[in-house]
């Protein structure tokens, strides 16, 4: 009993661990971001598809989501990192496909990266610019245009 009681409060060490992890990459890349905003896939005025790839890539949301929001290219995590991310209930959606994805507007989309969404593994980014959330939101948005690669039906 002690020994499951341990376990069970050494995963929510471990989680809360990943997750001030993940505040303190996500402070440091946005940091390290530029202010400003311009390229050729702007999906919305004042939104830069290309740096919401880079905020995306660079902001550890990849971690869960997978690289470029494909969940078959999940990074090298330490075991541990990949144990827990592995073991979320429910789990990362496809951000590729519009069939899975529960949030169907731009304002619920930003709302749950601001400010987490309780019970799963997304936590909170308060130190997302609204830029960035604008870039990041038209990267999401392309995305799910694009759809997935290996369901892509090609002539």
């Amino acid at each position: 009993m002690k020994s499951t009681k341990r376990t069970s409060e050494a995963r929510k060490v471990a989680v809360l661990f990943v997750g001030l992890m993940i505040a303190l990459c996500l402070w440091s890349v946005q940091e390290s971001l530029s202010a400003g905003s311009s390229g050729s896939t702007n999906s919305k005025p004042g939104a830069n598809a290309d740096t919401g790839r880079s905020i995306f890539n660079g902001n550890l949301c990849y971690y869960c989501h997978g690289m470029d929001g494909d969940l078959e290219k999940l990074p090298q995590l330490a075991p541990d990192t990949a144990g827990l991310i592995a073991e979320l209930n429910p789990k990362p959606p496809d951000l590729r496909s519009r069939k899975g994805l529960r949030l169907q507007s731009d304002k619920a989309r930003a709302t749950i990266i601001r400010e987490g969404h309780l019970g799963t593994g997304m936590f909170p980014d308060p130190t997302m610019t609204d830029q960035d959330l604008k870039d990041t939101l038209a990267y999401l948005a392309l995305l799910r245009k694009q759809g997935h690669p290996s369901k892509r039906i090609h002539p």
